[in-house]
């Protein structure tokens, strides 16, 4: 089937440069030229080298640090696509920033991820690809389409590969478990599932009426290599406590897997001298050389994200992508 435009236009910005350069590289086209700088007064410059008038644009844009930079040459990015007439322009958004932030869950607080799709949208974007957002009720807040689209497939088929016939995904929290227990019916192998919560004690008068955190396990993983999988992995505190508990209970090996690797404050060194056999994530956010060591494994989502560009460039449908179990793009 062929699109409705002439031709289509791949721009990025600085978030994961590298990353836009292997999808094009994918797709079998080279990278826009585009000027994506910042003046000596900190105001960030962006102009299109090439034309766009009724081209299929396509901006790539990681939303890693330094974020409010990355998030203002999006911004900026998809107002010059407008400006310039682009027949459609979409928004490829590789990790979503402000993503935790979905709900007012104190008083007196904004929902960022809110405010920040009506900034994508009123900036210029008319649908957006984005990977495994934290909450996917996110997709509610644009009015425009946005094709969410899971890396969580790249690690599923990384861990098929293995071959091991006694593995078990261990979900961190309940509230990963519906996208563990998917993981698992991928694999074939039991769910396990980490669970926090506070013991109250009514009978105190004389302070809190809750104790320290309690951590519990659903599921034995005794003599199992233990599949420990989110969907980010931040500062590296609470996968290697869950960790931790799995080694204490019994388990065999501990696999970390994540799709994001924010990886801040002091994660890259808790994560080297945690119980972990291997970290495996991908490259939706760059990892410079600091942030990488030989216990590391980072898959490419590059096939992944090519091959739906150029579904919607093309009016094919993206989720036939999922539906074919071995399809090249997933590895």
């Amino acid at each position: 089937m062929g699109s409705r435009f002439d031709e289509m236009r791949i721009f990025s910005g600085n978030g994961n440069r590298d990353l836009a350069l292997a999808i094009c590289e994918k797709i079998g086209m080279p990278l826009s030229d585009a000027t994506v700088t910042k003046f000596i007064n900190d105001n960030i410059f962006v102009k299109l080298n090439e034309t766009v008038r009724e081209k299929d644009v396509f901006v790539i844009q990681a939303l890693g640090s330094p974020l409010s930079d990355n998030i203002m040459e999006l911004l900026i990015m998809l107002d010059a696509c407008k400006r310039a007439s682009a027949g459609r322009v979409t928004a490829v958004i590789p990790y979503f920033a402000y993503g935790r932030t979905d709900k007012k869950d104190q008083p007196r607080v904004p929902i960022t991820a809110r405010m920040f799709a009506d900034m994508i949208q009123v900036a210029g974007a008319q649908q957006v690809i984005t990977l495994d957002l934290h909450a996917q009720q996110i997709q509610g807040f644009f009015n425009i389409p946005v094709n969410e689209i899971s890396g969580l497939s790249l690690l599923v088929r990384y861990f098929e590969n293995k071959g091991w016939d006694d593995a078990i995904v261990v979900s961190p929290d309940m509230g990963f478990a519906k996208r563990a227990r998917n993981i698992a019916e991928e694999l074939g192998v039991p769910l396990a599932i980490a669970e926090k919560r506070r013991i109250q004690n009514l009978k105190r008068t004389d302070g809190p009426l809750t104790s320290p955190e309690i951590m519990n396990l659903i599921g034995d993983v005794a003599d199992k290599r233990c599949i420990l999988v989110d969907d980010e992995i931040a500062t590296g505190g609470s996968i290697l406590e869950v960790a931790q508990l799995l080694v204490d209970q019994g388990a065999k090996e501990v696999y970390a897997a994540c799709v994001h690797p924010v990886f801040v404050g002091q994660a890259v060194q808790k994560l080297k001298k945690g119980p972990f056999a291997e970290v495996v994530t991908t490259d939706t956010l760059p990892l410079s050389a600091e942030k990488r060591w030989p216990g590391l494994t980072v898959l490419t989502i590059s096939s992944l994200i090519a091959e739906v560009i150029q579904r919607i460039h093309s009016g094919v449908s993206v989720d036939t992508i999922f539906q074919l179990r071995h399809h090249p793009a997933l590895g």
